[in-house]
């Protein structure tokens, strides 16, 4: 699709009575519209250029709107219709993830609108920039219990930034504006628009908007320079100062400044789930993943530094294990965009309010160039150890079944650490994060803090749009692909490009890992019977094949990524495999233990 430059001049001309034209085709300005036709010139004015969706009774006005814009010889829109609303919305998300911009979901009202407020909810734990545009029933009908009326902006208020119902056509453009000013400023996350048919239906003559202020929301509080200069002096006098590095550099664009920052001061670095681009895997201040199933390293030296410097990130109850012990030696440094992230579960001695683009830059400015050498090196023999007796064991395995921490190094080998990994939720999230390696900023799409199954596949469709130059590799495990098996239609339609790796190991892993480190064996329906994933590839047209010897596994991984399109790669794991290391639940971090005697 061609790329837009949109110039919009807002009001008449001086001294004319006849409307502006603007370079969309001959449309102009002030001239009678209906909604539906104002919301397609508002999602133009946002440079969207994908939506994901899925059509029904209460969203057919915007849809038919919609037929014009994408069948035109210079079609406005690339529409993907999925196959069922919740990966409309995980869609929205991965393209999001991997591109930046804002994602964009059509649904209709009803459980067309419910099924997208998992995605919604995802979104929001998150803070990933989609809006959610939802049919609704007309005005008169409101309140009423009519066919397929919900109250959504009920429902979506406590799990957006922001949910607006449109009932007149003239609201349009506004609340498209506005709605996407929200969803990308601060901190990002989604918004939901409730598009009454009435508003769809009606005409009003059509003004372009354009938001940029809401009052009461300050997205990008104003960098205290005080802060700056205490952070700068704690850090400036710390013996083992310890970096956390989350999401909030990539959603900042504040990956050089993070390096610099980390260089000039010599100072390690751990990443979250969501962060693990942010700071290259091979660079040599990074010391691994963070969290429950993280690297020992990190874990254990978040418990002997002397400062944490918490960049673009939430102390969730995954990274820091028991609160009432979690570093208590070390003075808490934080840096975050959003407000209420502050004191929300660590107390900290300095909070910069900023976007990390922003303070970083200042914080590297003051602080001193030092020699950490000894107090890095002090993460070497754990690390070892982790190599020696997880690592290793995991990735080269001599005998026995596959295993997922191999199959997952063959593909991150090779991919040259240049792919996208899309994951799902289970033990094939944290295999793939522990062992994919990034090269590249936004390279990684996972569901963080809602943890949702399902997500994979979907979102892997998103990145393949948000990213359509690069390799996107999706691996799930057998429970999460059945969850949205039913977007192998949305590929073999798109011809999306997922080279996607089902780690299959008969069980939802996870849950099954639990169930015999808490209960005692007792396997309450967590084994799975599997379909023949084989005869579903054939019947959605996706090439496929599976690896059972690892002899194969490098031949066929090979095959799959020099296949043209989609994918599909079944690998037959050992069934009960345990993700590890793992911080026990109700442990402390440094009570995390590189084996489970289970």
């Amino acid at each position: 699709m061609a790329e837009k430059n949109i110039q919009i001049k807002i009001g008449k001309g001086s001294g004319t009575e006849s409307p502006i034209e603007v370079p969309w085709n001959g449309i102009r300005i002030g001239e009678e519209c209906s909604g539906a036709e104002i919301m397609m010139r508002a999602l133009y004015q946002e440079n969207v250029k994908t939506i994901f969706g899925y059509p029904g009774g209460a969203i057919m006005p915007v849809f038919d709107a919609l037929y014009t814009y994408t069948q035109k010889k210079d079609p406005w829109f690339d529409f993907v219709l999925v196959r069922h609303e919740q990966a409309a919305a995980h869609s929205a998300e991965g393209y999001a993830r991997v591109s930046g911009n804002v994602g964009v979901a059509i649904v209709t009202s009803g459980p067309g609108a419910t099924n997208t407020l998992t995605g919604v909810a995802d979104a929001m734990m998150d803070s990933t920039p989609i809006v959610v545009v939802a049919g609704q029933v007309g005005v008169a009908a409101l309140g009423t219990d009519a066919f397929q009326e919900v109250d959504l902006v009920g429902v979506a208020q406590p799990i957006s930034k922001w949910s607006y119902q449109i009932r007149r056509p003239e609201d349009v453009a506004w609340a498209v504006s506005r709605a996407f000013y929200i969803a990308r400023s601060g901190r990002p996350g989604p918004v939901v628009l409730d598009f009454t048919r009435s508003a769809q239906t009606g005409k009003c003559k059509w003004e372009p908007s354009k938001v940029d202020f809401v009052r009461s929301y300050h997205p990008y509080p104003k960098l205290n320079l005080d802060a700056v200069r205490a952070a700068a002096d704690i850090i400036n006098n710390a013996k083992k100062p310890l970096a956390l590095v989350g999401q909030g550099v990539e959603l900042g664009g504040a990956q050089e400044e993070l390096k610099a920052f980390l260089e000039k001061g010599n100072i390690p670095a751990g990443r979250t789930l969501l962060g693990l681009s942010a700071l290259p895997t091979d660079h040599p201040l990074d010391i691994g993943m963070l969290g429950m199933h993280g690297n020992y390293a990190p874990n254990v030296k978040e418990q002997e530094c002397d400062v944490l410097i918490a960049i673009g990130m939430r102390f969730s109850d995954r990274v820091t294990g028991r609160l009432d012990t979690y570093a208590k030696q070390a003075k808490i440094i934080h840096l975050d965009i959003d407000p209420t992230e502050i004191d929300k579960n660590v107390k900290t001695d300095v909070a910069i309010l900023a976007d990390c683009k922003e303070s970083l830059p200042a914080l590297t400015e003051l602080i001193q160039s030092h020699d950490h050498s000894e107090w890095i090196e002090s993460f070497k023999p754990l690390q070892q150890k982790e190599i020696d007796q997880v690592i290793e064991p995991s990735i080269h395995p001599s005998d026995g079944p596959l295993l997922m921490g191999e199959v997952v190094n063959a593909v991150a080998e090779a991919t040259h650490g240049e792919a996208i990994l899309v994951n799902d939720v289970g033990e094939n999230q944290m295999f793939s994060a522990r062992y994919f390696k990034y090269k590249r900023n936004r390279s990684i799409v996972t569901s963080g803090g809602a943890g949702t199954m399902g997500f994979g596949l979907p979102a892997a469709i998103g990145a393949t749009f948000g990213a359509p130059d690069r390799t996107v590799c999706m691996f799930s495990g057998d429970g999460g692909f059945q969850m949205s098996i039913q977007e192998l239609g949305t590929i073999m339609e798109q011809h999306a490009p997922v080279k996607m790796i089902i780690l299959n190991n008969n069980y939802l892993g996870n849950v099954r890992q639990w169930q015999d480190l808490m209960y005692n064996h007792r396997r309450s329906f967590t084994r799975m019977l599997n379909p023949r994933y084989e005869d579903i590839a054939r019947g959605y047209n996706i090439p496929y094949d599976v690896v059972i010897d690892r002899k194969d596994l490098k031949t066929k991984i090979e095959a799959m990524l020099h296949t043209d399109g989609p994918y599909l790669l079944e690998a037959a794991v050992k069934e009960d495999e345990n993700i590890q290391p793992m911080t026990p639940p109700g442990k402390s971090i440094d009570e995390m233990q590189l084996h489970l005697d289970i």
